[in-house]
């Protein structure tokens, strides 16, 4: 292990492509935060989509030069676990050099493995719920709905995937929980708190910041979702709550994502309705964040959602389900809904629409804290959970563990 007043040296483990979208963008994020916080990285992912920080070692395990393995070609599997054997023998080369494994799902058994033999602790990405809970709740929404998710949807149940991450779960010293509510469905399937550290993820002050014109409190209220289009985001939740509301009668509701195609044509009635603006995928998302009075996102499971702290940043007060993974307070930076509570979020941007003075307050102690979780912030705050980690490993070894008996019996 390094000493008290050295840098902290990680091995950062991804099988997928850092830097590209989605979760990629949260990984590459995070090693640059490391850096920045001063860690020493050694970024092992499959390939790499754009540069990472001065001073990161990046070593990739399924690209070479200009050639990339094709993930289509082999499928996704196979290249995960080809990842997860090429990272775990450069570990055993590493014994020695590395105080921390910090590890993504679906490609990490082998090295956790390898990890705990050679006496070093690790950590688990949780970009998501507990994944059983996150298979059934999209499931029982989709069933309620009548919309059938493809056999590959990263949502729809596959029992072998979910035997996977478990292994992984119980291989690892520490599971990183991004927000209170994926901490919440660990605890319930019976995991120790011991088990679980709470870090966070940030956004891009260089992107989204707010904007200089005023607001015109007579014009309509102007609502916007952004992500993925799909069931477990609840923008049927949206839809129907926003037309419910007057504030449909004079403002817009702006859908900026690409649709499921089933789920499109599930919503295709509520999607007509004058007032709602289907965008698809758009690359000016900050600018639709600083033109837009509040982000709505309904979700019925996430990781802790980007855009939500993207929308406070820009100065969009969010509208969110507490399954969103929000970093905000109910009544004082943002309104916050129990998941699939059409009634209340309803209530929520009707009040919105109703009094722009409670918008405009909002608004701003929203864009007061969000120093706190920029990517600079949360890179400084995963290296406080690594030191933890480690000095919690050093004094009592590893702490990977299964979930109580009686949990494991229940499911």
């Amino acid at each position: 292990m390094s000493k008290k007043n050295e840098r902290i040296r990680v091995l950062f483990s991804f099988p997928h492509r850092l830097g590209a979208g989605r979760i990629c963008y949260t990984a590459w994020q995070q090693v640059n935060g490391l850096a920045a916080a001063g860690a020493k990285v050694i970024a092992c992912p499959a390939s790499v989509a754009r540069p990472v920080a001065p001073g990161v070692e990046v070593n990739s395990t399924l690209a070479w030069g200009r050639f990339r393995l094709p993930y289509r070609l082999v499928g996704a599997n196979r290249a995960f676990d080809l990842h997860d054997r090429i990272v775990a023998h450069r570990l055993e080369k590493l014994k020695g050099r590395i105080d921390i494994v910090h590890a993504w799902p679906l490609g990490a058994v082998r090295t956790l493995k390898t990890a705990r033999r050679l006496g070093i602790p690790t950590v688990l990405e949780r970009c998501n719920a507990h994944t059983q809970f996150a298979m059934e709740v999209v499931r029982d929404e989709c069933e309620r709905l009548g919309v059938v998710l493809p056999p590959d949807h990263e949502h729809a149940y596959d029992a072998e995937k979910l035997r996977k991450e478990e292994e992984e779960y119980r291989l690892t010293d520490r599971l990183l929980c991004p927000s209170d509510f994926v901490l919440k469905t660990f605890l319930d399937k019976g995991f120790s708190r011991e088990h679980l550290a709470r870090h966070i993820y940030g956004y891009d002050e260089k992107a989204y910041y707010p904007g200089n014109e005023p607001r015109d409190p007579a014009r309509g209220l102007s609502m916007l979702f952004v992500g993925v289009c799909a069931v477990r985001k609840g923008v049927h939740f949206a839809l129907e709550a926003w037309l419910r509301s007057p504030a449909s009668q004079t403002g817009t509701f702006s859908i900026a994502g690409a649709f499921l195609p089933a789920y499109r044509e599930k919503l295709a009635p509520m999607l007509a309705h004058p007032s709602v603006r289907v965008l698809g995928h758009r690359s000016d998302v900050p600018e639709l964040m600083r033109k837009s009075d509040i982000l709505v996102l309904p979700s019925i499971e996430e990781g802790s959602a980007l855009v939500t702290s993207d929308a406070r940043a820009s100065g969009c007060v969010i509208l969110v389900s507490d399954a969103a993974g929000a970093n905000c307070q109910h009544m004082k930076n943002g309104l916050i809904h129990r998941a699939g509570d059409v009634d209340t979020l309803t209530q929520h941007i009707n009040l919105m629409n109703e009094n722009r003075a409670l918008l405009e307050r909002l608004r701003s102690d929203s864009l007061e804290g969000t120093h706190e979780f920029t990517w600079t912030a949360a890179g400084a705050k995963l290296l406080d959970v690594y030191r933890e980690t480690i000095e919690a490993y050093a004094e009592g070894g590893s702490t990977a563990q299964q979930p109580c008996q009686e949990q494991v019996v229940a499911r």
